[in-house]
């Protein structure tokens, strides 16, 4: 393998991890970041992201000089090593107005690079980006000697350098063959299924593969709720789905909605792609509408769980909240399901109090208004009337339930995750609501 001199720029999630990443397989990279204080402590190795390993890989990029961090894409691409070989796009690209992702970080960032990339270097957009910005980007560029490569990044929050270490596939996408073949040789020694395509394909490729997961998450939600009201268990409904392997056992766990900085980005992105292309994509919409749909579910069992009916008042309800962020392992609360679902119940009147062991008490995030942060889940229980379980993080399963109950006004849970033993609750004194299956009493 040829170690290549590669510039990442934007170092968040997807970039520190991707350049870390690189760096280990023993290539030679600068990440650029424009906040100066952030860039002198990852300098220093001082990691601030909750990313498992990613400390540890980015101490060991530094201790091997291979990998270095910049606070102007210019600067990186004048680095000491040599001109960059490869260029890496890794900057946000959130949903502006109508669903339309919005590209400025991406414009932005080629217009500051394109006079000082080397003839023949390779430009890369790993930002999940609409089909067609490939085009776009070459525009911008406006040079024939760099070729311009889609190369979409399948990482999750809390687990990104694990997957990148053990993808699924690398996906390249360039009507360039050389380029392709250079960009796919990044990764040659992780052993992984290459798909060599053209720049749209590849663009696609990430859309479609987040549309089709929110779609099996909304799937299950849908069968969770048919479950209730036929009375079957949805845990043994998906375990015999989940062992067809045309179907599998992943995402195959109802809750209270998909959310996060994906899934919903990227199925708004699809649909605005699709109707760009005079295309109705009626499956990916009903996708979002049975999300939407399940949030408020979510309150109506709330709602019968405290009032005995699915339409009573919760106005002046204390209700304590169990998670946060859009899943565990993360402390991401970006489209949160969990911060959807508390948004409707304080539509409903109620006071809600919440304890996520990645959320500390003054926090201030968009979402986090009118929520009262305590320091644990003790503090959540106290005099409230339901206590409803919104992320699966694993340490709410070994809470003292029975010191709980005592705790609360009224001992019941809502477990929108079905991550707790009904039974277990049931011996604590607490009354269970879960997804898919009968409440036990």
């Amino acid at each position: 393998m040829f170690a290549r001199r590669i510039t990442v720029v934007g170092a968040g999630y997807v970039g520190l991890t991707t350049g870390a990443c690189l760096a280990a397989l023993g290539h030679h990279v600068t990440c650029v970041d424009p906040d100066p204080q952030r860039v002198a402590r990852l300098r220093a190795g001082e990691v601030d992201l909750p990313e498992p390993d990613l400390p540890e890989l980015v101490d060991e990029g530094l201790a091997a000089g291979r990998l270095a961090f910049a606070t102007s894409t210019t600067a990186a691409l004048a680095s000491p090593r040599g001109a960059a070989e490869v260029v890496i796009l890794c900057v946000p690209t959130p949903v502006g107005v109508g669903g339309v992702a919005d590209l400025d970080a991406v414009a932005t960032a080629v217009g500051e690079m394109a006079p000082h990339l080397a003839p023949g270097c390779v430009l890369v957009t790993k930002s999940t980006v609409p089909v067609g910005t490939s085009v776009r980007v070459r525009e911008l560029l406006g040079r024939s000697d760099v070729p311009v490569v889609s190369n979409p990044e399948f990482l999750r929050e809390g687990s990104a350098v694990h997957d990148f270490r053990h993808p699924d596939r690398i996906v390249v996408g360039c009507d360039e063959q050389d380029a392709a073949e250079r960009v796919a040789a990044l990764y040659a020694r992780l052993g992984a299924p290459t798909v060599l395509t053209d720049a749209a394909s590849a663009e696609l490729v990430k859309y479609a593969a987040n549309a089709f997961l929110a779609l099996k998450v909304s799937y299950v939600n849908a069968l969770a709720e048919l479950c209730e009201r036929v009375g079957a268990d949805v845990r043994d409904v998906t375990e015999g789905i989940g062992h067809d392997r045309r179907i599998g056992q992943a995402f195959l766990s109802p809750g209270p909605g998909w959310g996060g900085a994906t899934l919903p980005k990227d199925t708004h992105a699809l649909l605005e792609s699709a109707d760009a292309a005079d295309f109705e994509f009626r499956i990916v919409r009903a996708a979002i509408d049975t999300n939407v749909r399940q949030r408020r579910r979510m309150v109506d069992k709330v709602r019968l769980a405290v009032t005995g009916t699915r339409r009573g008042s919760l106005s002046h309800c204390r209700i304590g909240l169990l998670g946060l962020t859009f899943k565990a392992g993360t402390d991401d609360v970006r489209e949160s399901p969990a911060l959807a679902v508390a948004a409707l119940l304080r539509q409903a009147g109620a006071e809600l109090v919440a304890y996520d062991p990645a959320v500390p008490p003054g926090r201030t995030d968009p979402g986090l208004d009118g929520i009262e942060l305590v320091g644990s889940a003790a503090e959540a229980a106290k005099d409230v009337e339901a206590l409803v379980l919104l992320t699966e993080w694993p340490q709410f399963r070994t809470l003292d339930w029975a010191a709980l109950a005592g705790l609360t006004a009224r001992p019941i849970v809502v477990d929108t995750r079905n991550l707790l033993d009904p039974d277990v609750l049931r011996r604590a004194g607490f009354t269970c609501h879960p997804l898919g299956r009968p409440a036990r009493r």
